[in-house]
């Protein structure tokens, strides 16, 4: 029997002790029934405790793989993760001006869970120009989005994001100093909502790549987009409580936990 699955195009780091960036994507994907397709951004030298060194791929071969991808395989949503490097930014506009009716998730890693810089003020001065007017979904977290807007308070941060062309925001609060997580949902027509979730013990590794590739994975399968990101965030909350250790630093989410709850 032939089954349709939606293909999501990620451009994301390699991580290989595969916590984060495409090895998130690719089991976050599969677990909403979808077909992941990658490209690398760039290699990274990490492990569970931090992120010792970043080597970029090449830009004219993250459009060229992209283009060669897409006029093969019918995408359906894109996700960005982990640029690195500035030329990545317009090499992925050039890619989405070729596919505009695509729906993008860009989640602006900008730091390691262990500190290390990731970002470059430059770098982040081409997000804000060049890829924030092409995205459908952004999901910082607090630390994040103070960073790209220069606004304290989280609505202002909202508030910047939509006026630079972003259809939807939103923004997490773990790393807020509150009893439980409070995250933040916003749209352009000023609709807002805002959700509470149990803050759970310890540090994980690749939440962010979680919650935007499965609000990319429910957006590739026709969900509106508050729909889409209510549902990446209770399926993100879970495979965080059912994460699991693999080395000495933080947790590895468990994205495959509706498998054990069957």
């Amino acid at each position: 029997m032939n089954h349709h699955l939606p293909a999501v195009l990620c451009f994301s780091g390699h991580d290989p002790s595969g916590g984060a960036g495409i090895q998130a994507d690719i089991e976050t994907l599969i677990s909403h029934q979808c077909h992941p397709c990658s490209v690398i951004t760039a290699l990274t030298d990490q492990d569970t405790h931090n992120v010792k060194c970043l080597t970029p791929v090449g830009s004219n071969n993250i459009f060229t793989q992209a283009m060669t991808i897409a006029q093969d395989i019918s995408i359906t949503a894109c996700k960005i993760g982990l640029l690195g490097f500035s030329e990545n930014v317009s090499a992925i506009q050039r890619f989405l001006t070729h596919h505009e009716h695509l729906p993008v998730v860009l989640d602006p890693v900008l730091a390691a869970g262990g500190g290390t810089e990731l970002a470059s003020d430059e770098l982040i001065k081409h997000i804000c120009e060049h890829l924030l007017p092409l995205t459908t979904l952004i999901t910082p977290n607090s630390e994040e989005a103070r960073r790209i807007s220069g606004y304290s308070n989280l609505n202002d941060c909202a508030q910047y994001f939509l006026d630079q062309g972003c259809q939807n925001v939103i923004i997490t609060g773990t790393h807020e100093n509150s009893t439980h997580v409070h995250n933040h949902f916003y749209q352009q027509d000023g609709f807002n909502e805002s959700f509470t979730f149990q803050r759970l013990q310890g540090e994980y590794h690749g939440s962010g790549c979680t919650l935007a590739s499965a609000s990319a994975a429910l957006l590739a399968h026709g969900l509106d987009p508050f729909t889409a990101v209510n549902e990446a965030q209770e399926y993100t909350w879970n495979a965080l409580e059912s994460a699991y250790q693999t080395g000495g630093g933080q947790l590895n989410p468990n994205r495959f936990f509706w498998i054990e709850n069957r």
